[in-house]
């Protein structure tokens, strides 16, 4: 027997709202932060064995703490950026939220779909005030002490949705959550488009979305 798909949990940044490439351009731009340079202090702080962002995205570090970690390895390239307040100016692209996806969670919720929210938190930057309505549960890692792509917050997101992981569909824009999420048996989607998105939902739940 298949399992019948009734929840739809979805990423924020890059899904909800513009690519986070674009976000991360335009504020590296704003800074005078040459691309390579982000890079390479992205690919320091993800390596570690301890990585600072990782326990950023579990809430086991401060985001004042993180942003002056973040400073001082910038300062190991020459470049100088001012602590305070820089995850919410790394983040200030992501604010505005799409509308058709919004409009699309809020139809799959009318429709009879349990929906969540699953997202790596950078601190709490989060406009929920914009999503009213679209949601049934909504888990930020920094709030949970987990991170995707732990099994666990999957778990847990299907548990708060009152569903079986089998009954669920997740959509990130990046591969390794998406693969995560299909090894505790949910179905993932990679969002690349609005368009594509619903098309596959509607596949998917067997319903009208748009």
């Amino acid at each position: 027997m298949t399992t019948e798909l009734r929840g739809l949990i979805v990423d924020w940044g890059g899904v909800l709202t513009a690519p986070l490439d674009e976000a991360i351009n335009r504020w590296a731009g704003l800074e005078g932060i040459e691309l390579d340079a982000y890079g390479a202090v992205m690919r320091e702080l993800i390596g570690e064995a301890d990585s600072p962002i990782h326990a950023l995205e579990r809430g086991q570090l401060g985001p004042a703490e993180f942003e002056q970690v973040l400073a001082a390895r910038f300062r190991g390239y020459g470049i100088q950026i001012v602590a305070d307040g820089l995850l919410a100016r790394m983040l200030e692209g992501l604010q505005p939220l799409s509308e058709d996806m919004v409009g699309l969670l809020r139809r799959a919720r009318a429709a009879g779909l349990r929906t969540a929210l699953l997202s790596n938190s950078w601190g709490e930057h989060y406009p929920e005030h914009l999503w009213i309505g679209a949601f049934d549960q909504v888990v930020i890692s920094g709030r949970v002490g987990m991170r995707k792509p732990e099994p666990k917050i999957y778990l847990h997101t299907a548990q708060l949705l009152g569903l079986a992981p089998e009954a669920c569909v997740f959509v990130d824009d990046m591969r390794p959550n998406i693969l995560a999420a299909a090894q505790t048996g949910m179905v993932g989607v990679h969002f690349a488009s609005y368009q594509e998105t619903v098309d596959e939902l509607e596949i998917l739940f067997g319903l009208d979305l748009c």
